[in-house]
């Protein structure tokens, strides 16, 4: 018996978790300095992966958008970058060098919930996840 629960157990945590591709974009469908997708809604335990499609961008948590008990986090400029995220709730995040321009995107782990923008947010960044939270209020055909 105890056999077989050794697979099982093996298989369990990551056979569930996903990773979820991002590209950072000097250009995009939706206009300049972009995150594809702008927007996710992941699972505990998935992986996003930050992909540097085009050079000069990075990913890095935004100070007041993020959840209780999850650490921030930062990668350099040009790398692919990979961060699992556990605990619940909204992460925002941005291209440090793009930040002023809009450059942010907006994870939710687990369900969706409201997102409260932190003060003294950059004019595009507040335009920009303004319409991000209101996309992703949208109901979906």
């Amino acid at each position: 018996m105890k056999y077989l629960l050794l697979p099982l157990m093996l298989l369990a945590n990551p056979a569930l978790a996903e990773i979820h591709e991002i590209r950072m974009l000097n250009r995009g469908d939706s206009g300049p300095m972009v995150y594809e997708p702008s927007y996710l809604n992941i699972a505990p335990g998935d992986t996003v992966r930050f992909l540097p499609t085009q050079p000069g961008h990075n990913a890095a948590t935004i100070d007041g958008m993020l959840p209780p008990g999850a650490e921030p986090f930062k990668s350099k400029i040009n790398d692919t970058f990979e961060i699992t995220l556990s605990a619940p709730g909204a992460y925002g995040v941005k291209c440090s060098p793009h930040y002023a321009m809009g450059m942010v995107m907006l994870i939710e782990v687990g369900a969706s919930s409201e997102v409260a923008l932190p003060d003294g947010l950059p004019k595009r960044t507040a335009e920009r996840f303004e319409k991000i939270i209101a996309e992703r209020d949208q109901p979906q055909d």
